[in-house]
């Protein structure tokens, strides 16, 4: 199994959301490394590989005392910045060897997520600014294990060909399989990508999405990418409602990957559709339908996407993609 770059450890990858670690220890793997997640008293999340300083034993398996980890293996209690702050074994009075503390990490939390970067940064969590829009209400959704491949994932959320044959089952049209010319620009500050027109077809839950409307649309989109896994769909139907997708990876090996997506309404999310089920509920589970599709197909391709110029065979629907691969080809280069 190959090994990942090291500049990926100077990125932000979304591992988990906040509210799973409130009062617990959290655990996760990414690049290749296990870390350890847990919430002080200040609520403040600590992040540190998963390894005492004593005796390397896995800190995910001990216990939270007043929001300090306690080692299971000897004791050594760990709290704000993976401080060591008590050796049990040793005399009272004794210092705590400056290497006792863990190194923390660098740990923020956005969009309802928790991001974890490993090294220095070296660019700041991709902006979404519906997030600080109040005409915008976020949705958050737990995260999923993919085994399939970061890279095979960005490649999918970027693509807009697959619609009418991967996604028959929710909106896709098989009749609707041209895709028109793209051209590739810069949508925001964050975000490099495309605008483009796709008819879909609005049913049922669909329907609640969108507001209403025919049982067959236009649908206005957007859709661009931040490196290295991160990609933005901006959808605006013709009712006025307009929804953020924002879809995010974080590679844990080769072939597995962290995926989490968050969504942004400008309508009435909390409003009923029928006794006890909300457009939320409806906008989820239909956006969960999509995401289900696309992992059933990607988890039967294996390895990593090839970045080789010529490796894959590549159409104009395929700008979007080519344009992400070569971009991050020379970042992981760099």
């Amino acid at each position: 199994m190959s090994e990942f770059p090291d500049v990926l450890g100077n990125y932000w990858h979304a591992v988990a959301t906040s509210d799973s670690v409130e009062s617990s220890i959290f655990s996760v793997r990414l690049l290749q490394n296990d870390y350890v997640l847990w919430r002080t008293p200040d609520g403040q999340i600590v992040g540190a590989l998963d390894s005492c300083t004593h005796r390397q034993a896995p800190l995910s398996k001990g216990t939270l005392e007043d929001g300090c980890l306690r080692c299971p293996y000897h004791g050594w209690l760990f709290g704000n910045e993976g401080h060591c702050l008590e050796v049990p074994s040793a005399s009272e009075g004794l210092p705590i060897p400056p290497k006792a503390n863990l190194k923390s990490l660098y740990v923020e939390e956005k969009y309802g997520l928790v991001w974890l970067c490993p090294n220095e940064p070296d660019a700041p969590i991709p902006e979404v600014a519906a997030d600080a829009d109040s005409s915008f209400t976020r949705l958050n959704t737990k995260m999923q294990i993919w085994n399939t491949d970061s890279t095979r994932m960005i490649d999918n959320m970027l693509d807009i060909s697959h619609f009418p044959y991967t996604h028959r089952g929710t909106f896709g049209i098989e009749q609707e399989t041209v895709v028109p010319k793209i051209k590739l620009e810069q949508l925001d500050e964050t975000f490099f990508g495309y605008g483009y027109e796709v008819k879909i077809n609005n049913v049922g839950s669909a329907k609640i999405m969108a507001g209403g409307g025919e049982d067959v649309i236009n649908l206005q989109m957007t859709t661009g990418f931040a490196l290295p896994f991160s990609v933005l769909s901006t959808m605006s139907y013709e009712t006025g409602v307009e929804q953020k997708l924002f879809m995010t990876a974080a590679p844990i090996e080769e072939g597995e990957s962290i995926y989490t997506f968050v969504i942004w309404r400008n309508d009435d999310v909390s409003a009923l559709v029928e006794p006890g089920r909300t457009i939320a509920d409806e906008v989820i589970d239909l956006e969960i339908a999509v995401v289900l599709e696309d992992q059933t197909m990607l988890e039967k391709l294996n390895g990593q996407l090839s970045l080789e110029q010529g490796a894959l065979v590549d159409v104009q629907a395929d700008k979007p993609s080519l344009e992400w691969r070569r971009r991050y080809k020379e970042l992981i280069s760099s």
